[in-house]
C-alpha cells in the first residue's frame, strides 16, 4: 500500500478521465447501443445528457475493472488509503457482491466459517455458491426492543475452541440497528486461531472518517471488510467498496469477484466511488460529527414525546453490546401499540415521509450526509401526531425479532436438494430449501437448510399480516413454500 505522503485524495481519476473524454466528442461505434443518448431521447430527457453521456463502455483510456491498470486502479489505491486498507476494489454490484466475494476468497466448499445467524442474506447466499458450512453464533436478544444483538467474547471464543478448523469468522459491524461486537477482540481471537476475519460493514462507511465511532474492521485489524458506499457515504445504489489487509492475496480476490461481477462496469455508479471517496477524505470528519448531532438531536425529541423509545448509547455493556453506532436514528415503538411496520407504512402513506424500514417493533430512520435538521423535524412531528391519532393497546403485538435457527444442513445441500411445496401452515417440523425474510433489513426468518418451528411460522404469518415486505420464496404469495423432499439423514 502507498503511504499517505504519496497519494493527494484531491484527485478523482475516474471522473477526472470522464470529463476529457466528455470534452473528446469521440465518436461511438461501441456499445452501449444508446449511443451517449441519441438512440433513447426519453431515456435522455429523463436522465440528462451529462449522465447517459458517461454510461460508456471500457476502453484504454478509461481502463477495465476488471483488469485495472490506469484511471480505475488508481481510485482503488485512494480508496485503500482512504480507508486504511492494503487494497480497495470498486464494487459496481452492491455490497451485496462484495460480501460475496470476500466469504469465496476466504471458504471452498466443506469449509466451516463462524458467523452470527442474523447476517444478510448476502452471507449465506455466498454458503450456497460456495458449499461451506455455518457454525452460527446465536445473538443474544434484547427482551424489551426485540432485536438481536452482536456476538458475545465468549461466545466467538467457544465456536473457535469447539471448530478449530473454521476458516473464518464473520462479523456484522455494526447491525441494521447500529449494535457492535468487540471487533477487536474477535480479530485477535480469530488470528490467534490461524482464522481469517471478516467484516459485513454494509452500515459501517463513518466508521472510517467520523470522530468517536466504533472501530472501523481495518483499523480492528481485520482481513477483509465489505463497505457500502452508497448507503452512509453518498455514493450511487449499487455502489461498493470491498477492502482487505496486508494478510490478503490482491490477485486471488480480484480473480474470485471476476467469477460473478460484471465485465461491463459501470461508469456512472465507479465515478461516484471515486468523487463520494473524495469528499469523505476531505470532509468526512465534519460532515459525520454533523450526522450525529442530527441524530443526537433527533433521539432527545422523539423520547420527548412519551411512548416512543429511540435508542442509542446508553445500551451499551461492554460485550453483546461493545459499542453502538451513534448516526443511527433506530426507535422502538411497540409501547405505543404499534408494530414498527405500522409506523413506516403511516409515515409513508399519510406524511410522505420514507424511513429505510420498519419491522414488528421498531423503525429505522437513516441518517446520512444529505439530511437536514428542518426533515428531522418534520419525522419528529409526524411521530407526535400518529402517537395521538393511532396510540392503542400494546398487549397483543410479539415482542422479539429474531427466533434461534434449528440448523439440519448445509445452505448449499438444501438449496441444490430434491423438494416440494406445500402450505406454510403445513410446513412446520419440515425443513426449508429456501429463504424468507422481511426486507429491509434482508435477515432471513428461515434460510434453506433450517427446520421451521411453530414459532418460526407464527412469526412470519404475524409479520404478513402486519403488512412487511415478504421476499425470498419461489411464491411470492408465500402462501406456499419449497422444504426438503426427504430430510437428509
Amino acid at each position: 500500500m502507498k503511504q499517505k505522503s504519496q497519494l493527494n485524495q484531491n484527485q478523482a481519476p475516474i471522473f477526472e478521465a470522464l470529463q476529457t473524454f466528455r470534452q473528446m466528442r469521440v465518436v461511438p461505434f461501441d456499445v452501449p447501443g444508446h449511443k451517449h443518448g441519441r438512440g433513447n431521447p426519453e431515456l435522455t430527457a429523463f436522465l440528462g445528457e451529462k449522465c447517459v453521456g458517461i454510461d460508456v463502455n471500457s476502453m484504454k483510456p478509461l481502463d477495465n475493472l476488471c483488469h485495472p491498470i490506469s484511471v480505475i486502479r488508481q481510485a482503488e489505491e485512494l480508496a485503500a488509503d482512504a480507508f486504511g486498507a492494503a487494497h480497495a476494489f470498486l464494487m459496481v454490484g452492491g455490497t451485496t457482491s462484495s460480501v460475496q466475494s470476500m466469504v469465496l476468497s476466504t471458504c471452498k466448499r466443506g469449509d466451516k466459517i463462524i458467523l452470527p445467524r442474523n447476517v444478510h442474506r448476502s452471507v449465506i447466499n455466498a454458503l450456497v455458491l460456495c458449499g461451506a458450512i455455518p457454525v452460527y453464533v446465536n445473538p443474544e436478544v434484547d427482551t424489551r426492543l426485540g432485536i438481536s444483538l452482536g456476538m458475545k467474547r465468549e461466545q466467538v471464543a467457544k465456536a473457535i475452541r469447539e471448530n478449530p478448523e473454521a476458516v473464518a469468522v464473520l462479523v456484522n459491524n455494526p447491525t441494521y440497528y447500529g449494535i457492535c461486537s468487540d471487533l477487536k477482540a474477535i480479530v485477535k481471537m480469530a488470528h490467534d486461531a490461524g482464522m481469517y476475519c471478516l467484516a459485513d460493514e454494509a452500515h459501517g462507511t463513518h466508521f472510517y472518517f467520523g470522530q468517536d465511532m466504533p472501530v472501523s474492521a481495518m483499523a480492528a485489524g481485520a482481513d477483509m471488510a465489505a463497505v457500502s458506499m452508497h448507503k452512509s457515504g453518498g455514493s450511487l445504489t449499487q455502489s461498493s467498496l470491498l477492502l482487505i489487509g496486508p494478510g490478503i492475496q490482491e490477485g486471488h480476490v480480484r480473480k474470485i469477484i471476476n467469477l460473478t461481477q460484471t465485465t461491463s462496469g459501470s461508469y456512472l455508479l465507479m465515478s461516484s466511488l471515486d468523487i463520494s471517496r473524495r469528499n469523505l477524505a476531505l470532509r468526512g470528519k465534519e460532515v459525520f460529527q454533523q450526522v450525529v448531532a442530527m441524530a443526537d438531536y433527533a433521539r432527545e425529541e422523539i423520547n420527548a414525546i412519551g411512548g416512543y423509545y429511540a435508542f442509542g448509547r446508553e445500551l451499551i455493556n461492554g460485550d453483546s453490546i461493545f459499542d453502538f453506532d451513534p448516526t443511527k436514528l433506530s426507535v422502538h415503538t411497540r409501547d405505543i401499540g404499534l408494530a414498527g411496520i405500522e409506523v413506516y407504512d403511516l409515515l409513508r402513506d399519510e406524511y410522505d415521509i420514507q424511513i429505510e424500514f420498519g419491522d414488528i417493533g421498531n423503525i429505522l430512520a437513516y441518517l446520512s450526509i444529505g439530511d437536514r435538521y428542518q426533515e428531522l423535524e418534520r419525522l419528529v412531528s409526524a411521530l407526535a401526531e400518529i402517537r395521538r391519532r393511532y396510540q392503542t393497546d400494546s398487549s397483543g403485538l410479539m415482542n422479539q425479532e429474531y427466533i434461534d435457527p434449528e440448523v439440519v444442513t448445509s445452505p448449499q445441500e438444501a438449496f441444490y436438494a430434491d423438494k416440494i411445496s406445500v402450505p406454510i401452515r403445513d410446513s412446520v417440523g419440515r425443513v426449508c430449501s429456501e429463504f424468507v425474510m422481511c426486507y429491509p433489513p434482508g435477515i432471513p426468518i428461515l434460510a434453506p437448510g433450517e427446520r421451521i418451528t411453530q414459532d418460526i411460522l407464527d412469526y412470519i404469518l404475524y409479520a404478513k399480516a402486519k403488512g412487511c415486505s415478504m421476499t425470498g420464496p419461489e411464491d411470492p404469495e408465500i402462501e406456499n413454500i419449497n422444504i426438503l423432499a426427504q430430510e437428509v439423514g
